[in-house]
């Protein structure tokens, strides 16, 4: 699909109704991609209008597992035959190093996969016998889909956030309306296109770009919506929590963290800094999920930073479809200057700029940033405890194993962390401790399909990913039968 100055709304390709666009930015080199649709409020109503009319009166919801299983595996097939393309476009429309685009863009595929091989268990599942105290009933608690699902995903990991919700809403045999960040909404598109060839039937997928203000927030408060799927920024879930609550919609949502990363020091220290790099410098830093505070024990700090510094220095950076780049430019000008304002803030609370901090002198154009280590961070300074989401590191030493756990827990999110050390039943002993979501042993980020993902206390609500992610899309209903053929006896004597 060339052109992206469409919405797709009930199975076709059609003109937003105000007839806005906006630009989406190849931040390599600031030059304009394309224009793209920009959906309002009366196109969030056409594509709700839609959905629930494929909920309510279409087929999708009624198919069996098997023949929704069918669709999702087309779908995968396709994004498989053209994962170079998609990878590219992904590369250019975000900025990533196109090795790792083409593995999200594999992933993408394998979600849908994963997610067909649960549809068509699904239906050997749907019903369950419940046990009561009186044999005089029968019952059974079934799993039907939530209904019309909103999703709102981010920018970072464009196709692959995408594929985490709409997956198993069709799995669950639920309708979409999905709407991509403004700033990487051209992947999100070609998922449109890649279903209509797949022959979703119209209506239970709908794709509307546009602003955070004009379509987000209408969407998340349209009352045709059952459930809403977000992942990004903490503030923003907030809003959309508090328009869920409103008509008390189910919610999931997927938020910020400040991970923490505990090297203990009896660690290899070559181990060590691949997986400290790979934590933070891994997709620019923009990942939810980052390591982005690691807490060395005191015998392991300078010699560990020493290395951590030589190996920063040595990271190819440059446009991600180059050959060997291994950190890309940040998405946009305003992430950009984000993390400049973290970093400059960082250096007056007295943190020790170790390496990086500033664009690449050989980068005068394109959103291009330093990989940034931070050392000797206040617990109480504020790079250590926001979010910076980019190529940023703060480094801390600690003394032993109760320092480091009230250190890493110390904080208002909980999404991820990591421990590293040769001794393996420390290792689990901390990693028990944690108070996060995603617990990491002996290495940082890696991501399966097949396991939960979700975060505690300000990291979100709920979980994505395995069966966890279909039952966000599943409703149970109990269905509770009167057996015997004796009155029940409360009126008739």
């Amino acid at each position: 699909m060339n052109a992206y100055q469409h919405l797709y709304i009930n199975g076709q390709w059609v003109a937003p109704a105000k007839g806005g666009s906006f630009e989406t930015i190849d931040p390599s080199n600031e030059a304009v991609i394309t224009r793209v649709a920009a959906a309002t409020s009366c196109d969030i109503d056409l594509a709700v209008q839609a959905a629930r009319q494929a909920f309510d009166q279409g087929p999708w919801p009624q198919l069996a597992g098997a023949e929704r299983a069918a669709v999702l595996r087309r779908i995968a097939s396709i994004i498989r035959e053209r994962q170079q393309e998609l990878a590219e476009l992904e590369v250019r429309d975000n900025g990533k190093p196109l090795p790792e685009a083409l593995w999200d863009i594999g992933d993408t595929a394998g979600c849908f996969d994963f997610y067909a091989d649960l549809a068509e268990k699904l239906d050997a599942e749907r019903e369950q016998p419940v046990t009561l105290g009186d044999d005089r009933f029968s019952s059974v608690a079934r799993k039907e889909p939530v209904g019309v699902a909103g999703a709102i995903i981010p920018w970072n990991f464009p196709m692959l956030m995408a594929a985490w919700k709409v997956a198993p809403a069709l799995a669950a045999g639920c309708t979409m309306v999905l709407k991509p960040s403004e700033l990487t909404p051209l992947t999100a598109l070609e998922l449109a296109d890649i279903a209509h060839q797949a022959g979703l039937p119209a209506g239970v997928l709908n794709v509307v770009p546009g602003l955070g203000a004009e379509a987000g927030a209408p969407l998340s408060e349209h009352p045709g919506i059952d459930k809403l799927a977000f992942t990004g920024s903490v503030p923003t879930g907030s809003r959309i929590m508090q328009a869920a609550a409103r008509d008390i919609k189910n919610i999931s949502l997927e938020l910020g963290g400040k991970s923490p990363f505990i090297v203990f020091d009896d660690a290899d220290i070559e181990a060590a800094v691949e997986w400290i790099m790979f934590g933070i410098f891994w997709n620019q830093g923009e990942v939810c999920s980052a390591t982005s505070r690691v807490l060395v024990q005191r015998d392991l700090y300078q010699p560990l930073l020493a290395r951590l510094a030589e190996a920063a220095a040595s990271i190819t950076i440059g446009s991600g479809l180059e050959e060997g780049v291994l950190l890309g430019p940040l998405v946009n000008r305003s992430q950009f200057d984000k993390v400049l304002t973290a970093i400059a803030r960082g250096k007056q609370e007295g943190a020790t700029l170790l390496y990086g901090g500033s664009r690449p002198a050989e980068c005068s154009k394109g959103y291009f940033l330093q990989p940034t280590i931070f050392s000797d961070v206040a617990e109480d300074s504020w790079i250590w405890q926001e979010e910076i989401f980019g190529p940023v590191v703060c480094v801390r030493p600690f003394d032993d194993e109760a320092d480091a756990l009230r250190s890493a827990n110390d904080s208002r999110f909980g999404l991820a962390a990591a421990v590293m050390s040769k001794d393996l039943e420390r290792c689990e002993r901390v990693a028990r401790k944690l108070r996060a979501g995603i617990v990491w042993i002996n290495c940082s980020q890696p991501t399966f399909t097949e396991a939960p993902w979700g975060g505690y206390k300000q990291s979100g609500i709920g979980r994505e990913l395995g069966q966890w992610g279909l039952n966000n899309y599943l409703e149970t209903k109990q269905i509770t039968r009167f057996d015997s053929d004796q009155p029940w006896g409360w009126y008739i004597k």
